[in-house]
C-alpha cells in the first residue's frame, strides 16, 4: 500500500512539474506566434515587454494563459500620439493543444485588468479603432492569420473608457468599467450571460449633457443572433444608482435602421430607489437616509429608428406617499406624490407628450404643488402651474449648506396656459409672481451678513399676445454692513422688448467674496454704480441708438483680483467711467498690473450696438502710460521644460473692434531686453494690429517700428514690419533677435554698431515668432566701424592663402544691400577692406544656417611670400613686382560655425598664382574673373532652388503644427476627462451598496 501511494504521488508530482514547465518550454514558440499574428492582422503600434509575459496552464486548464503587463496600442496616422488602449494586465487564453500541435491556435478567453481605452471618431467618420489590416489584395505576399475563436469567457476589471465621436457629436466617459461575460462566442447564435458595473462620468449628445455621476449595473442574459444582428433580453436586471429595472424584448440592426421592441418595468424598487437618481443625493450618507413610500415604473419602446423615424414609447413613473430625511437632521421632506408620463404613439418625436397631472411635496411645514401638460415639441402647447412658499431657514434644516446661514421667505405662484407660435406672435398666457422677502445670508467665513435681501418679480401676459408681455422686477436690493444696493427692471412687449431699469449703490467685493468664496480667487475693492437705462430693442434693430438712453457713472476703488490663471494680480487704485447713449468715457484709471504701474484714459463708442448686434463694431481710443512695464509677467509658462522659462502663444485678435491706442512707457522689460522711452500708436481694426512710429531705445541704439500683425486667418497669421535702427550693438542684436542669428551669424563675432532700414514680412508660428522659412524682406544695412574677431571664416582664409595677417579684421563704412526671399538672405556685391586688401563680397545665407559666398580679394604678390616671388621671376615678360595685385577668389560654403573655404578658379595656390600672372601678361585677367563669377552664379542658383524647396517644406511643417494646435483644442474636453480618470483610477472605491433596499 505504501509503495502504491509513493508511485501515485510520484506520478502526480511529475504531471504537476510538466504542467508548470510546459509554458516555459514552449514560451518562445508562443511569443513568436503572437508577434506574427499581430503583424499580419493589426495596422497600429502594439507595444508590450517580452520580459513581462507570463505563461501558465494552471489558471484555466486545459487552456494556456498568456499574461502581459503594460500592454497597449498606439494609433497610426491620423491618430499619431493617441493611445487607443493601455491595459495594466492583459491575459489571453489559448487551447493548449492547438498552440503546441495545431496550425490553428484557438483563442478561448480574454481578461483585461486596469488601464484605459480611448475610442475617437473624427468628423469624416475615420475611427482610431479601425486597425485591422485591409483585407484586399496586399502589395506584398503576407501569411494569412490562422487564429480560431473559441472564446467562452471575457473579463474586464477597473478599465476606464472614453468614447469621443465627433461625427455624431456624442461623448461618453466611463470609470472603473467591470464586465464578466460567459458564452460560446464562436457560433452565430449564442447565449450571453453577462454582468457589468461602471461609473458613468458623463454622457453628452449634441452639446447636451444627459447623464453624469451615475453608477450603472447590469446582470442579464442576452440571446445573440449575429446573422440578423439581433439581441434579445432575457432574465436579469439593470440599475442606475439604486434604481433597478428589467428589460424584455429585443434590439436589432438588420440593416442601417435600428429595430426596437422593448418593454421595461421597475424591480424591487422603493421611493428611495428613485431618489438615488436625483443629482447630489446619491452620496456616502445615502444609505443612512430614512425613507418611505412606494413607486411604480414601466413602459415600452417600440419601432424603427433612422434619420426620419423614431420609435413609439410610453414611460410612466408614479410615487405615492414618499418621504425622506437625512440622518441627524431635524426635518424631512414628506407627502411626496408624483405621477408622470412621457409618451409618443407615432414615429415622429415632435409628437411627444409630457404629462404630470399632479405633484406635491412638503419641505418641513412648507408645501409645494404643481402640474404640467406639454402636448408636443412643435407648438409647445402647455398647461401648468406651480405654487409654494418656502422658509429658507427651515429648508436648510432639510438640505444643510455647510458654513452658510439662510433666512427669509420665498413665495412662488405661477401658471401658464397656451401655445407658442412665433409667426402668429402668440405665447402662452402667463400669471407668475415670485417674491423673496427679508432675505438673510451669513457665511462662517465672514461674520457680517447680507441683510434685507428683497426680490419681487411679476411676469404677466393675460391675452397670450407678445405685445402684452410684462416682466417687472420692481424691487431688488440688499444691505451689507450699512452699504445698500437697489435696482429695478421692467421689460414690456416681447416683440419690441422695451426696457426701463436702474441700479444704484455700492458693493464691497471683498466682503461678497468671503460670503460666497470662490476657489483660488482673492478679490477685494468697492464698486459704486449709479446707472439708469431705458430703450427698445426695436430701436436697436433700426439702429436708432440715440434713442437708447443709458447714462450714469460706475467707479471702482482699491480693487484687487488674483486667481490661479492670474497669479500676477491686478490692482486698480481708482477707476471711473461715465456712461451716455453715445459712449463710455474712462475718465480715470490708475492701476498696477502685476508689478507694472499703468495709467489710462479714453472712450468707447457704439457700445450699445456692439452688445446687441452680432456684426456691430466697437470703436474707441485709449491712452496708456507706464513708468515701467514688465511684459515677462504676462507671458505663458512653458510646459515643455522644467526650467523657469516663459513663452508667448499666438493671440487671435478680434475682428469686431476698431481701437486706437497711444502708448508711452519710460521702461519696458521683455525677456532680457530693456526698452527705454517706448512710445507709439497702435490701431486694432478688422483683426489687424497696426504699429505706427513705435519707437524705443534698446541695445545701445534707437529702434522705430511701422507695420502690422494680422490674424484675420488664425490658421495663417502674418506680419509685416519696417525696421528703422540707428546705432544698435551688433553683438546684442545677434543675442536677442532670431532673424539676426539665422541670417547674419557673423554678427556674433562683430564688435560695433549698425544702422538699417529694413522691411520684413512673413508668417508667424504658434509662439508668435517669425517662421524663418517664410520671410521676405529687403533693405540697406550700414556699419560705420566694427571689428571681426575669432571667426572660423577668417581662420579659414588665412590658412588657405598662407597670409600672415592677424585674426582680427577692422571694418569701416560698409553698405550692404540685402534681400530675403524663399528662406535665403542674398547680399549684393559690396566693397570692403579685408586687412589692407581690397575685396568684394557677395552671396547668401539660408534660414537653415548654410552660407554661400564669393570673396574676391586683391592681394599684393609680395604678401604671398617666396612662393609668389619665385613664380614672378619664372614668368618672363610679366613686368610684375612684389607690389603687383594678385586677384584671389575664395568660395565660402558649409555653415558659419563650420565653414568650407576653398579657392575659386584654381586647384591650388600655385595654379591660381600662375594663372593670375599669366592672365596679366596676356591681358586675360578680366576673363578669368568672369569665369569665376559664372561658376559662382551657377552654384548660387542651385543653392537657391535647394533652399526654396527646404523653405516650402518648413512652411508646410509650420502649417501642420497650426493644424495640430486646432486639433488639440478640440481634444481639450476629452483630455480633461481622461486626466480626471487617471487621477481617479487606482483609488479605493467607496460606492453606495445598491444591492440593499429599505
Amino acid at each position: 500500500m505504501k509503495k502504491t501511494l509513493i508511485i501515485i504521488f510520484s506520478v502526480f508530482a511529475f504531471l504537476l512539474v510538466v504542467l508548470v514547465a510546459t509554458p516555459f518550454i514552449f514560451k518562445d514558440k508562443i511569443v513568436e506566434r503572437i508577434d506574427k499574428e499581430i503583424a499580419n492582422a493589426v495596422d497600429a503600434q502594439v507595444y508590450y515587454d517580452v520580459d513581462q509575459i507570463g505563461l501558465s496552464v494552471l489558471k484555466r486548464f486545459p487552456n494556456i494563459s498568456a499574461t502581459v503587463k503594460e500592454f497597449g496600442v498606439h494609433g497610426n496616422a491620423p491618430f499619431e500620439g493617441d493611445t487607443l488602449a493601455h491595459i495594466n494586465n492583459f491575459q489571453i487564453d489559448f487551447n493548449l493543444m492547438s498552440v503546441i500541435f495545431g496550425d490553428y491556435p484557438e483563442l478561448t478567453g480574454l481578461h483585461l485588468k486596469g488601464g484605459s481605452i480611448y475610442v475617437k471618431v473624427l468628423e469624416d467618420g475615420t475611427a482610431n479603432y479601425d486597425i485591422a489590416k485591409d483585407s484586399g489584395e496586399p502589395t506584398a505576399p503576407e501569411e494569412p492569420s490562422n487564429f480560431k475563436l473559441g472564446i467562452d469567457l471575457m473579463e474586464i476589471e477597473d478599465v476606464n473608457f472614453v468614447y469621443d465621436d465627433r461625427q455624431l457629436n456624442y461623448f461618453m466617459a466611463l470609470e472603473d468599467f467591470d464586465l464578466e461575460g460567459y458564452g460560446d462566442f464562436t457560433t452565430d447564435v449564442y447565449g450571453l450571460d453577462g454582468k457589468i458595473r461602471t461609473n458613468i462620468l458623463r454622457v453628452d449628445f449634441e452639446e447636451v449633457n444627459y447623464l453624469s455621476s451615475k453608477v450603472f449595473t447590469a446582470d442579464t442574459e442576452i440571446q445573440v443572433d449575429m446573422n440578423q444582428m439581433k439581441f434579445t433580453f432575457g432574465e436579469g436586471q439593470f440599475g442606475v444608482n439604486d434604481f433597478l429595472f428589467g428589460v424584455d424584448g429585443f434590439f436589432a440592426m438588420p440593416s442601417e435602421d435600428m429595430e426596437f421592441d422593448l418593454t421595461f418595468e421597475g424591480k424591487k424598487n422603493t421611493f428611495k430607489s428613485v431618489l438615488s437618481l436625483v443629482p447630489g443625493v446619491y452620496t456616502e450618507s445615502f444609505e443612512g437616509m430614512t425613507t418611505s413610500g412606494t413607486m411604480d415604473f414601466g413602459g415600452y419602446f417600440k419601432g424603427t429608428y433612422n434619420d426620419t423615424q423614431f420609435p413609439a414609447f410610453d414611460i410612466g413613473l408614479k410615487v405615492t406617499d414618499g418621504m425622506f430625511q437625512y440622518p441627524d437632521l431635524p426635518k424631512p421632506v414628506s407627502n411626496i406624490n408624483v405621477e408622470m408620463s412621457a409618451k409618443n404613439e407615432t414615429n415622429n418625436l415632435d409628437n411627444t407628450q409630457v404629462n404630470i397631472p399632479a405633484f406635491n411635496l412638503t419641505f418641513g411645514s412648507n408645501p409645494v404643488s404643481g402640474r404640467l401638460l406639454l402636448e408636443n415639441l412643435v407648438t409647445y402647447d402647455i398647461d401648468g402651474e406651480l405654487k409654494g412658499k418656502l422658509d429658507l431657514e427651515e429648508l436648510t434644516s432639510i438640505f444643510p449648506i455647510e458654513g452658510m446661514e439662510l433666512h427669509g421667505v420665498l413665495d412662488v405662484d405661477a401658471a401658464a396656459k397656451g401655445r407658442y407660435d412665433s409667426v402668429a406672435k402668440i405665447i402662452p398666457a402667463i400669471d407668475a409672481k415670485m417674491t423673496l422677502s427679508n432675505g438673510y445670508v451669513k457665511s462662517e467665513e465672514y461674520p457680517a451678513p447680507i441683510e434685507d435681501l428683497n426680490v419681487h418679480t411679476v411676469i404677466v401676459n393675460n391675452s397670450g399676445k407678445m405685445n402684452d408681455f410684462l416682466v417687472d422686477l420692481s424691487n431688488f436690493g440688499f444691505k451689507l454692513e450699512g452699504e445698500e444696493v437697489k435696482g429695478n427692471m421692467a421689460i414690456k412687449d416681447l416683440d419690441r422688448l422695451n426696457w426701463d431699469g436702474s441700479i444704484h449703490g455700492a458693493v464691497d467685493l471683498g466682503k461678497i467674496s468671503k460670503i460666497f468664496p470662490m476657489e483660488e480667487v482673492i478679490m477685494d475693492g468697492k464698486v459704486t454704480a449709479d446707472i439708469d437705462t431705458k430703450g427698445s430693442y426695436a430701436d436697436v434693430e433700426a439702429e436708432r441708438y440715440n434713442r437708447l438712453d443709458t447714462r450714469g457713472q460706475v467707479s471702482l476703488a482699491d480693487f484687487y483680483y488674483t486667481d490661479k490663471d492670474l497669479p500676477q494680480g491686478v490692482r486698480i487704485h481708482e477707476a471711473k467711467g461715465d456712461f451716455s447713449p453715445k459712449s463710455i468715457n474712462l475718465t480715470t484709471f490708475d492701476a498696477r498690473l502685476g508689478e507694472s504701474p499703468v495709467k489710462a484714459n479714453g472712450s468707447l463708442a457704439n457700445y450699445i450696438a456692439y452688445v446687441f448686434e452680432d456684426n456691430a463694431v466697437l470703436s474707441g481710443e485709449l491712452n496708456i502710460s507706464s513708468t515701467k512695464f514688465n511684459i515677462n509677467e504676462w507671458m505663458t509658462e512653458s510646459e515643455t521644460t522644467t526650467e523657469d522659462t516663459t513663452v508667448l502663444q499666438l493671440i487671435e485678435l478680434p475682428q469686431d473692434i476698431d481701437f486706437t491706442m497711444s502708448v508711452q512707457a519710460d521702461e519696458v522689460l521683455y525677456d532680457d531686453l530693456v526698452f527705454s522711452d517706448a512710445k507709439g500708436t497702435m490701431t486694432l481694426k478688422n483683426g489687424i494690429l497696426t504699429f505706427k512710429d513705435a519707437g524705443m531705445r534698446t541695445l545701445g541704439g534707437q529702434l522705430t517700428l511701422n507695420g502690422a500683425y494680422n490674424t484675420q486667418d488664425i490658421m495663417d497669421p502674418k506680419f509685416n514690419m519696417d525696421f528703422n535702427v540707428s546705432a544698435m550693438s551688433i553683438q546684442e542684436a545677434f543675442k536677442y533677435f532670431n532673424t539676426v542669428k539665422a541670417f547674419a551669424p557673423v554678427a556674433q563675432h562683430l564688435n560695433g554698431d549698425f544702422t538699417t532700414n529694413f522691411s520684413l514680412s512673413g508668417n508667424l508660428g504658434q509662439d508668435m515668432m517669425p517662421v524663418l522659412s517664410s520671410l521676405d524682406g529687403s533693405g540697406v544695412i550700414k556699419v560705420a566701424q566694427a571689428a571681426l574677431q575669432n571667426s572660423q571664416i577668417v581662420n579659414g582664409i588665412t590658412s588657405l592663402t598662407k597670409l600672415k595677417d592677424t585674426n582680427t579684421i577692422n571694418l569701416k563704412d560698409i553698405n550692404l544691400q540685402a534681400e530675403i526671399k524663399d528662406g535665403m538672405l542674398e547680399v549684393q556685391p559690396f566693397d570692403v577692406k579685408l586687412w589692407d586688401y581690397e575685396a568684394k563680397i557677395q552671396g547668401s545665407t539660408g534660414f537653415d544656417g548654410s552660407v554661400n559666398y564669393l570673396i574676391n580679394m586683391q592681394v599684393p604678390a609680395g604678401k604671398l611670400g617666396s612662393q609668389a616671388n619665385n613664380l614672378l621671376a619664372s614668368i618672363a615678360g610679366t613686368e610684375a613686382t612684389g607690389d603687383t595685385k594678385i586677384p584671389i577668389a575664395i568660395n565660402l560654403g558649409g555653415t558659419y560655425s563650420s565653414p568650407k573655404v576653398s579657392l575659386a578658379g584654381g586647384d591650388s595656390m600655385e595654379a591660381l598664382l600662375t594663372n593670375a600672372l599669366k592672365s596679366r601678361a596676356s591681358a586675360e585677367s578680366a576673363k578669368l574673373q568672369d569665369q569665376v563669377q559664372e561658376q559662382f552664379k551657377a552654384h548660387e542658383d542651385s543653392a537657391k532652388q535647394e533652399m526654396k524647396a527646404k523653405a516650402e517644406a518648413a512652411q508646410d511643417s509650420a502649417k501642420k503644427e497650426l493644424d495640430k494646435k486646432v486639433e488639440e483644442a478640440q481634444n481639450k474636453a476629452a483630455d480633461e476627462v481622461k486626466d480626471a480618470l487617471k487621477g481617479l483610477f487606482g483609488r479605493s472605491k467607496s460606492k453606495p451598496d445598491t444591492t440593499k433596499n429599505n
